[in-house]
C-alpha cells in the first residue's frame, strides 16, 4: 500500500503562485513513478506533469509548459509541483498519483497509476 497525502492548495489570484506538496509514505519512494492530476468541475481528470523513479524524464500537459514544475525530494519522499502565473482555468482539485510498475516507461495516462490523494482544491479568481 502506498499513502499519498496532498498539501498547499488554496485561493489565489489570477498570475500568482502555489506550490503543492504530496507527502508518500508505505512503499519506497525511489520505486514510483510520480503524477499530478487535476479535475475542474464538470469536467474530466487529466494529467498535469509526471516524473520517474530517478527524475530523469518528466512529462508536461501542453497547457502548464513553462508555468508548471514537477520535483522529488528523495531525502523527504516527497514530490513537489510549482506553479506559476496561474490562471482561473487552472482552478481545480489537483491529485498526486503513484505508478508503482517503474520497470515501464514514465505514463502520462490516468490508468497507469495505481495509489491516489485525496486531493487538494486550487482555486485562481480573475
Amino acid at each position: 500500500q502506498v499513502q499519498l497525502a496532498e498539501s498547499g492548495g488554496g485561493l489565489v489570484q489570477a498570475g500568482g503562485s502555489l506550490r503543492l506538496s504530496c507527502a508518500i509514505s508505505g512503499r519506497r519512494f525511489r520505486n514510483l513513478h510520480m503524477g499530478w492530476f487535476r479535475q475542474a468541475p464538470g469536467k474530466e481528470r487529466e494529467v498535469v506533469t509526471a516524473i520517474s523513479w530517478n527524475g530523469g524524464t518528466t512529462y508536461y500537459a501542453d497547457f502548464v509548459k513553462g508555468r508548471f514544475t514537477i520535483s522529488r525530494d528523495y531525502a523527504n519522499d516527497m514530490v513537489y509541483l510549482q506553479m506559476s502565473s496561474l490562471k482561473p482555468e487552472d482552478t481545480a482539485v489537483y491529485y498526486c498519483a503513484a505508478d508503482i510498475d517503474v520497470g515501464v516507461r514514465l505514463g502520462a495516462s490516468e490508468n497507469r497509476y495505481d495509489y491516489w490523494g485525496q486531493g487538494t482544491q486550487v482555486t485562481v479568481s480573475s
